[in-house]
């Protein structure tokens, strides 16, 4: 058993630094205090130019205020609509949630741009952050219905009926004894929809407006323009920050 192991270990161990090393090193050099990857000393100098950075500061505030809206609605949202196919189960939507996961970005950007061009003409409306986070909300309910939906499976049914039984109306039997139980997947899911809406950039640069650029859209077009070390601090602090939240809704999602 040992023997075999070994060769699985050291297969798991190439894997991961296969995935991790390329941050490690990014991380590393976010703390050189040359512009280019030859080192030449310790410093925080690029971090303490990305804090003094007007349109960095403007651009994560930007990517806050949309993830945080998007996460809100598409948790309740995605909740809502994982009870209901819990409730009432139907592969064929079940099945089409995935149809969001496998869709190239691009293509969910170019069908959102067009569509709200289209409904935009009759509204007289523009692109801004309310197209953003919409769009952020459409993509990221499939993640909440797909956690919220797993835990709901490990639920069992006859509970609600017994609170029915003894009284409670539909809405107190979800309140009171199913969602307590799916709690832990929801916060999870929240997380994990906070993430993704706040690291996307294909669907946003599609459906963004001049002044609605977040920090994703702001690091690529700095690192277009060349060498430039604050991506490298701005990207490990994106790293470190998400990788926390990732540990977070998986330690949730399996409580």
């Amino acid at each position: 058993m040992k023997r075999a192991s070994r060769p699985l270990a050291i297969y798991a161990l190439a894997a991961y630094l296969f995935l991790h090393l390329p941050l490690l090193i990014l991380a590393a050099f976010s703390f050189n205090e040359s512009r280019f990857t030859v080192w030449q000393g310790f410093s925080f100098r690029w971090y303490t130019a990305a804090w003094h950075d007007s349109q960095l500061i403007e651009a994560a505030i930007n990517s806050l205020i949309v993830a945080v809206c998007a996460t809100a609605i598409s948790t309740v949202i995605g909740t809502l609509c994982a009870y209901g196919l819990w409730k009432r189960r139907s592969p064929v939507l079940s099945g089409s949630l995935y149809l969001s996961l496998v869709t190239p970005e691009i293509v969910t950007g170019v069908s959102l741009l067009a569509f709200y061009q289209w409904i935009f003409r009759f509204l007289n409306v523009q692109l801004g952050m309310h197209t953003v986070i919409l769009a952020h909300v459409s993509f990221s309910i499939a993640y909440v219905v797909i956690v919220v939906m797993a835990r709901l499976r490990t639920v069992d049914g006859a509970l609600e009926e017994a609170a029915l039984d003894l009284g409670a109306n539909e809405w107190e039997a979800f309140r009171y004894v199913t969602l307590p139980a799916v709690l832990p997947a929801v916060a999870a899911a929240a997380l994990l929809a906070f993430t993704v809406s706040f690291d996307d950039y294909v669907i946003t640069s599609m459906v963004a407006g001049v002044d609605s650029e977040t920090l994703p859209m702001v690091v690529y077009a700095i690192a277009r323009r060349g060498v430039n070390p604050v991506v490298n601090a701005i990207s490990a602090l994106l790293v470190l920050g998400f990788g926390v939240l990732i540990l977070i809704s998986e330690r949730l999602r399996t409580t």
